[in-house]
C-alpha cells in the first residue's frame, strides 16, 4: 500500500527591508503588531512574512503532536514553547520558530527550534538561531527533514547537519518523517505510536 503524502503549495517570498537599526526595527515592529504578519530581524534586515496558511499549520501541528508523543514515552521532562519570541539586541536578531521546546527543566531558551518552510528567501535562519544559541534546529521542507546541531564555543559556533538528533536522543527520524508526510493526521499518529512500540 502506498501512503499519500501532504501536498506542498507554491512558495512565497517574504518582504525584506535593509539598513534598519535595532531601534528602527522595534518601532516598525510596534506599528506592524497585528494579526497576519510575522517579523524577523538579522543584521539590519527586517523580514516580513504573511502568517502561514493551512498546509503550513498542518505540518507544524503534526510535527508537534508526534514529537510530544515521543518525548512523553521516552521520559523527557519537556516544555513546549511554541513560537515564542527569541531576540537579542546585542546580537541584532529576532526570530520566532514555528515550534520550540525546552527539553529539561530550568532552561532559559529552547533546546530545539523547528521550522516548517513553505517560503523561499529571507534572512539566514541558521545564523539567527546561532546568535540565539539554540542547540538544535530542525527544518521540514518539501517533505524532507534536516537536523542541525550547534557545535563549537563562544565566537566559533557553527551548525553542523547531522543524521540523528542529539537533543532528542533515540528518535527514529525516518519513522518521524514518514508520519509527518502522511495525509491523515490520525493515521500518522497511530503509525508513529505503533513504530515506537516495536
Amino acid at each position: 500500500m502506498t501512503t499519500a503524502t501532504i501536498a506542498t503549495p507554491k512558495k512565497e517570498s517574504p518582504l525584506l527591508f535593509e539598513g534598519l537599526t535595532w531601534r528602527e526595527f522595534k518601532a516598525v515592529e510596534q506599528l506592524l503588531d497585528r494579526p497576519g504578519y510575522r517579523l524577523s530581524f538579522l543584521d539590519g534586515v527586517l523580514e516580513i512574512r504573511r502568517r502561514p496558511g493551512e498546509a503550513h499549520e498542518t505540518v507544524k501541528e503534526r510535527i508537534g503532536s508526534l514529537l510530544e508523543l515521543y518525548l512523553l514515552i521516552a521520559g523527557f521532562d519537556f516544555t513546549p514553547t511554541g513560537s515564542m519570541t527569541l531576540e537579542s539586541e546585542s546580537a541584532a536578531v529576532k526570530r520566532e520558530a514555528d515550534e520550540s521546546y525546552k527539553l529539561a527543566p530550568g532552561r532559559v531558551r529552547p533546546d530545539l527550534a523547528i521550522e516548517v518552510v513553505f517560503t523561499s528567501g529571507g534572512i539566514n535562519k541558521l545564523e539567527a538561531y546561532k546568535r540565539l544559541k539554540i542547540p538544535e534546529v530542525w527544518f521540514w521542507e518539501d517533505g524532507v527533514l534536516e537536523v542541525y546541531h550547534l557545535r563549537g564555543e563562544a565566537s566559533a559556533l557553527e551548525y553542523e547537519r547531522v543524521s540523528s538528533s542529539e537533543e532528542v536522543k533515540g528518535i527514529d527520524l525516518d519513522l518521524l518523517l514518514r508520519c509527518i508526510n502522511m495525509v491523515n493526521h490520525v493515521d500518522a499518529i497511530k503509525t508513529f505510536q505503533q513504530g515506537l512500540e516495536k
